[in-house]
């Protein structure tokens, strides 16, 4: 077998004398061969050779030459090391087999608490496989490439050391991990106490009284709210124990703030045991009481809540993220939230903030989102210095236990090796390896600044929820359930025995504790109350804020002018593409006031003007930088670049002394993660703006949960304010159904209770006036904007210069063409964006003079006042015709029709013209695309015929 692998392994065989030449390379010169070939030439100098040592190796060509050179001089004596000749492809399968516990131990480890199937036949794992008989079972070996604290062991010895650290409890995954060090750094973790927990008596206790808590609030809740929903965590009550080590370890190594991210398993076990939310008031929620200062509220088990805990190393500040019952969509939003947190802190690695992520085993393996927030884990914008990851592996989903159809991986885990993050699987009824995994996990974090995950496998001793009869779907899984004792009796009596626990000392705490439960009250009260975080944000100055407050969003003249000379310019040795050399220039000139500014421009002032101010920007999306439709040039790139890490400079960073931050990032190819990242961002950090661009805006689907679920909603809910700012590029100009609509109808069949803000500016003024008014304006809510495609470059959408000086956001823009006599208008136009200057190219065409033009640029919360002040500046007008892009069952029309028609004089008529109703949002033919186009035009204009209002 050794002989096959050898002449077809690509180190063997025809490649020998290649690999051999590259080896040489490396000894004389690390830096000569290619980066993967080095690394693997490194870690073969950690490796000690066959007698022991561990001296570096050296070039070999000298001492072949030495060799050489002693021919000559007579013949060479050969001494031979053993009389064995057998003991050199020994030492070998020794090494080989230490790698294969490494690699494949974990598929032999002790894990699941119900024993359902049978260890699996893993031959690498059999000394057999590789020669080895009984006989050699008391031969000495070398060990020193282990770290097991001795340089030499007996096969029969190091067999049992493999077993006690890759096999029992702890089943370890991590070999697949590319840099040598964390291997490394593992391997002396595990190896160095063979995977074997040793801890005090007080230690012990301590565990025994957290599977206690955990165990006693669900059983409590079972009897006292018979059938009521709570999602118990019962099967799974080291878990509690596992996050409580993790919140205390954290603490210890420095962190001072945790944002934690779960679904609704034993949600109301971590809100009362874990971040000390009292149970008197879990009570009152399921007997039906609650607060009337939210719209809408929501289930208990989506409940958020925070706190600060006492640790050894200081206060640290718990945050539980509110969450629907969309599995794994949180995930993203924790990590916005914390990324945010270490913004405010200046912490660069993750030091002081930790995300914390709860997952089940079947959504872990499932839900795309997972995926999706795993990619942004070591990238520049989005990385938080590693997450911590617990699994309750309850080993089904709501009725899915069988692995042929939960998935199509070995572990519910293996999709973090796409990071190569560490995954320690623990036996959930082995309390003390569990919180053993748990050190070892937050370790790893704060070595190494990347995710790791803990997967506790365990049981679900209920259904899906309290009113499920899981035996329908899974007898032998819940018969075996039935006869298990509890992981708390199992550990308590496991203590008795040691002598650790007196005989009686586990009944007393499970009383204590019910006690407790009777009173309202906690055991122990983990929470500090009084504490005050001096990074904690005051939200007060943005609550209970009206849209139409006012905000002087105007800037002085020379300040603008300063600023556009500094958005413009670029260093001396910087040389910028010829194409961005022209826009440089043209937008040079627009500070000057000696052209209109454009979309482009407006924007960069906007932005210039509040890092001025003070105000942070995070800009994000894909091709965020330059812009998809390259308008924004926001990341200038040095055409003369010698590395291609280097050469960007960034204008908007060097606008004024002390701004503050401007971040423009370049996303991953992301919709759903990305979005909820920036919502969880903006919902930690209201003195930002942060802004998420689609690359258009008929992408903003494949995210729409977090659309429906935080954005929308989140604040009704949950009392979740947040002023993020989406910008969807919107507009039909024969792009085809993927590349036109922004959906707004999907945006404004979701508004209500002044939730958000849908708007769609239509000039360069505009798009300044809106995006300083997002922020100097002391009112938070998610700000969608339809933006423009085609108006980007129309020198129509241009504005002069001192529109940016003077004025303000307008919600609705009047008719603005000095020709139009009001009192011989007979029919208004009302419209929403690009149609806009089609309508006006339109009417100059046909020459009418009797029909006026009006722009509402927000479409909610609808200007009623402002639109009404218009339509009353047309007394004569009787026909009001809604026109837009979209087809009919689309855009705007249907959704705002009444706002509208609210606005009416008794008599008024109003009709539609637009695109007739499709299920596609728009056609793929350009000249169907034309056909529709003129139409539209020809029926806004028209007599009015089909669908009429008449108020």
């Amino acid at each position: 077998m050794m002989q096959q692998y050898t002449a077809n392994s690509y180190l063997f065989g025809g490649n020998a004398p290649y690999v051999e030449e590259l080896y040489e390379a490396y000894l004389d010169n690390p830096g000569s061969v290619p980066d993967n070939w080095r690394a693997y030439f490194d870690s073969m100098q950690n490796v000690p050779a066959v007698d022991g040592s561990s001296k570096p190796d050296v070039v070999h060509s000298s001492v072949i030459a030495s060799f050489a050179e002693r021919a000559k001089q007579g013949p060479i004596r050969v001494v031979t090391a053993s009389t064995d000749p057998d003991m050199g492809r020994k030492r070998v399968a020794v090494t080989q087999l230490i790698a294969a516990y490494r690699y494949l131990g974990s598929q032999w480890a002790n894990l699941d608490p119900l024993q359902r199937q049978e260890r699996p036949t893993i031959p690498e794992l059999d000394p057999s496989f590789y020669g080895f008989t009984d006989a050699d079972m008391d031969i000495v070996f070398n060990i020193s490439n282990t770290y097991f604290g001795q340089e030499t062991a007996s096969l029969r010895d190091l067999l049992n050391m493999l077993r006690d650290t890759y096999c029992r409890s702890i089943g370890a995954e991590f070999m697949y991990i590319g840099d040598p060090a964390e291997k490394r750094w593992l391997q002396e973790k595990l190896e160095a106490i063979r995977s074997t927990p040793s801890f005090t008596a007080e230690k012990k206790a301590h565990i025994l009284e957290r599977l206690t808590a955990a165990e006693g609030l669900e059983r409590y809740l079972h009897t006292k709210y018979v059938g009521a929903k709570r999602f118990s965590l019962e099967g799974s009550e080291s878990f509690i124990a596992a996050i409580d080590e993790t919140i205390q370890r954290a603490g210890e190594k420095g962190v001072q703030e945790i944002v934690i991210g779960m679904a609704h398993r034993g949600r109301l076990n971590v809100l009362v045991n874990t971040l000390g939310k009292s149970p008197q008031e879990l009570f009152e929620e399921f007997e039906g009481k609650h607060g009337d200062d939210l719209p809408s509220g929501d289930v208990k088990y989506h409940q958020g809540f925070s706190s600060d805990i006492s640790t050894a190393g200081g206060p640290v500040h718990l945050s539980l993220a509110f969450n629907p019952s969309h599995l794994e969509i949180v995930n993203p939003v924790v990590e916005g939230s914390v990324k945010a947190r270490m913004e405010r802190r200046g912490d660069k690695d993750g030091a002081q903030v930790l995300p914390i992520l709860v997952h089940g085993d079947a959504a872990f393996a499932g839900q795309g989102v997972v995926m999706e927030t795993l990619n942004l884990a070591q990238t520049r914008g989005y990385g938080t210095g590693g997450t911590v990851h617990i699994v309750i592996n309850n080993q089904i989903g709501f009725t899915t236990s069988d692995p042929r159809d939960a998935r199509s991986t070995l572990y519910c885990s293996d999709v973090v090796k796409m990071i190569e993050a560490p995954v320690l699987h623990v036996n959930g009824d082995d309390p003390e390896a569990v919180v053993l995994a748990t050190q070892i996990a937050m370790d790893y974090r704060v070595q190494f600044q990347k995710d790791v995950v803990v997967d506790i496998i365990c049981y679900r001793k209920l259904g899906h929820n309290e009113q499920d009869t899981p035996a329908l779907t899974q007898p032998l899984m819940y018969k075996k359930i039935g006869q298990h004792p509890g992981t708390r009796k199992l550990y308590a009596d496991k203590l008795i025995a040691q002598g650790t626990l007196p005989a009686d000392g586990g009944d007393k705490m499970v009383s204590a504790y019910r006690d407790a439960m009777d009173a309202g009250k906690h055991t122990i009260d983990p929470v500090i109350s009084n504490f005050k975080n001096k990074y904690a944000v005051d939200w007060l100055p943005f609550l209970n804020k009206k849209w139409t407050d006012s905000a002087d969003t105007a800037v002085p003249l020379t300040e603008l002018k300063r600023l556009a000379t500094r958005v413009t310019t670029v260093p001396e040795d910087f040389k910028v593409h010829s194409l961005v050399e022209k826009v440089l220039a043209d937008r040079a000139a627009m500070g000057r006031g000696e052209m209109n500014l454009d979309w482009g421009m407006g924007e960069h002032l906007a932005y210039a003007s509040l890092v001025a101010s003070g105000y942070a920007i995070r800009l994000s999306g894909q091709d965020a930088g330059r812009g998809t439709f390259t308008h924004r040039h926001a990341v200038l790139h040095d055409q003369n670049r010698e590395r291609w890490d280097a050469g960007t400079y960034v204008p908007l960073c060097n606008v004024s002394e002390g701004q503050a931050p401007f971040t423009v990032i370049d996303s991953v190819l992301s919709e759903e993660a990305v979005l909820a990242f920036e919502y969880g961002y903006s919902t930690a950090e209201p003195n930002t703006l942060t802004i998420w661009e689609a690359q258009f805006g008929d992408f903003a689907n494949g995210a729409q949960v977090v659309i429906d679920q935080f954005i929308a909603s989140g604040e009704v809910k949950w009392g979740r304010a947040s002023g993020l700012v989406m910008m969807l590029p919107h507009g039909y100009e024969g792009q085809g159904p993927e590349h036109s609509s922004a959906r707004p109808e999907r945006f404004l069949q979701l508004c209500a209770d002044n939730n958000m803000q849908v708007v769609q500016p239509t000039t360069g003024a505009q798009i300044f006036h809106l995006l300083r008014r997002q922020m100097v304006r002391q009112f938070r809510k998610p700000l969608v904007i339809m933006t423009p495609k085609s108006l980007l470059r129309n020198k129509d959408a241009s504005s002069p210069l001192s529109e940016l000086a003077k004025g303000a956001f307008q919600t609705v823009i009047g008719e603005t063409d000095e020709k139009i006599v009001a009192s011989k208008v007979k029919r208004v136009i009302a419209c929403s964006g690009k149609v806009y200057y089609d309508l006006v190219n339109s009417r100059k065409t046909r020459g009418t003079t009797d029909v006026a033009i009006i722009r509402i640029e927000q479409l909610y919360p609808f200007p009623h006042k402002s639109f009404a002040a218009e339509l009353k500046k047309f007394p004569n007008a009787t026909e009001l015709v809604w026109c837009q892009d979209e087809p009919q069952n689309q855009g705007p029309w249907f959704q705002i029709q009444h706002n509208i028609f609210e606005s009416l004089e008794s008599g008024q008529r109003l009709a539609y013209a637009g695109r007739p109703a499709s299920a596609s949002p728009a056609v793929g033919y350009s000249d169907k695309h034309n056909a529709q186009q003129k139409e539209l035009l020809e029926t806004a204009f028209a007599k009015l015929k089909g669908f009429i209002l008449t108020k």
